[in-house]
């Protein structure tokens, strides 16, 4: 888990999160939000064993996840973001995904 400089965004608007680039291909991933942290996920369990839809395996490295989220054990930190929600409140959160190239 990685916490956000908010200090751009203190309003509850976007800030910029993450920024990954395949140097093999050029493509890009920008990735925006409201949320104070993002987690990286590597999947580096993967072993082969499972495969995707065309029966290409999945290995460590092929992939990774960027999940935008509050940070975990929130409720017993008192110095996180709250994420307590009392009745009749409403929780709004924003992440944008930015595809492009180089």
């Amino acid at each position: 888990n990685f916490v956000l400089d908010r200090s751009e965004g203190d309003d509850g608007s976007l800030v910029s999160a993450s920024r990954a680039v395949s140097p093999q291909t050029g493509r890009v991933l920008e990735i925006s939000t409201t949320e104070p942290g993002i987690q990286f996920y590597s999947g580096n369990f993967l072993n082969g064993a499972f495969g995707g839809p065309s029966g290409q395996a999945y290995r460590q490295g092929d992939a990774f996840a960027l999940e935008t989220q509050h940070f975990p054990d929130s409720p017993n930190q008192p110095d996180f973001p709250s994420t307590e929600l009392a009745p009749g409140e409403t929780f709004t959160s924003s992440t944008v995904y930015t595809f492009s190239a180089e």
